[in-house]
């Protein structure tokens, strides 16, 4: 969630940075606008109560002094105030509420040298490493859905009968490959993250906090029952286990990591790569994570962000 002291001082420059990313600007003027009339409730119901508050120490004045009718009328006035303050503290509460929901909808700012693009062909290719499309053949080119069915370790087919379309099925070597390349993910960072075994099924705020609800409600598993979301990622529970913490900067890095499988309802891919494994509704991932202080934007480097380099991974202090 953006600051929303930005929306107070930088409008314009949100707008801007947000239209990059597709926002309208009529999203930004909103939550702005709803800012404002949370902080002006929020004032006209901190004056009512110290209004109210006069009144009752009028009221006990007029009855020490004995005028019964004053005291009644001061009364009756305090009534009407305290029905005008209730009033302006639900419009608040409300006014509250909806200020949340824009700001959780709204998404982070872009990097000043992000570059800007509205498909998959606006992506900057930075660097190819190892990549020589003239060094493979014809058979090296087949669709690793065939592969996986000639070798009998990938079976989308009896994936799709038991759970639907677009659920995996490894069978043999292919689910020994699927569990050790998660195994070979923990083991070549277990010298510099604690591995975690967190749940895969969590609380609504634990979604919020890393901006999966409400933007992404449509990709996301939920059990109403419970009213509890399975994790797409284990970013969410990781994110979420020192929640309301206070953390010593001396104390961080902390780097934790963690195996767990993720679900994703991949909504909004219809159409888009549903063969094979490009896109599919469960999948096992190991992420690793570091809670760092943040450094000034003058000094800020990978390292300071995520404190001294960790030996032999350079992408160590990375989200995975």
């Amino acid at each position: 969630m953006i600051d929303v002291r930005r929306l107070r001082v930088e409008l314009d420059a949100t707008k801007a940075a947000l239209a990059r990313k597709g926002v309208p600007g009529a999203e930004v003027e909103r939550a702005a606008e709803l800012d404002a009339q949370h902080r002006q409730l929020a004032r006209e119901a901190e004056e009512l109560r110290a209004r109210v508050k006069v009144l009752s120490k009028q009221v006990g004045d007029a009855m020490r002094a004995g005028d019964a009718a004053k005291a009644e009328a001061l009364r009756e006035e305090s009534r009407h105030l305290g029905a005008e303050l209730a009033a302006v503290e639900r419009d608040g509460t409300t006014a509250e509420g909806q200020l949340r929901d824009a700001l959780l909808r709204l998404p982070n700012l872009p990097s000043e040298d992000a570059p800007d693009g509205e498909c998959p062909a606006d992506n900057v290719i930075v660097r190819t490493v190892g990549y020589d499309p003239t060094r493979y053949d014809p058979h090296q080119r087949v669709a690793h859905w065939d592969i996986g069915a000639e070798l009998q370790i990938l079976d989308l087919e009896r994936g799709a009968k038991i759970s639907g379309s677009m659920f995996p099925l490894f069978m043999g070597q292919g689910a020994t490959l699927a569990r050790a390349l998660c195994q070979l993910a923990l083991d070549r960072n277990s010298d510099a993250f604690t591995e975690v075994r967190p749940p895969t099924l969590v609380r609504t705020p634990a979604m919020e906090a890393v901006g999966q609800l409400p933007k992404f409600a449509d990709d996301a598993y939920h059990l109403e029952r419970d009213d509890l979301w399975a994790v797409p990622t284990a970013e969410v529970p990781l994110t979420s286990m020192r929640a309301d913490e206070i953390l010593a900067e001396e104390d961080m890095p902390l780097r934790v990591m963690a195996y767990t499988p993720c679900y994703r309802r991949e909504a909004g891919a219809a159409g888009r790569d549903t063969r094979g494994l490009l896109r599919v509704h469960e999948f096992d991932k190991v992420e690793i994570l570091a809670i760092c202080a943040r450094a000034e934007p003058a000094a800020r480097s990978r390292s300071s962000w995520c404190g001294p380099p960790v030996r032999s991974k350079p992408w160590g202090c990375l989200t995975g």
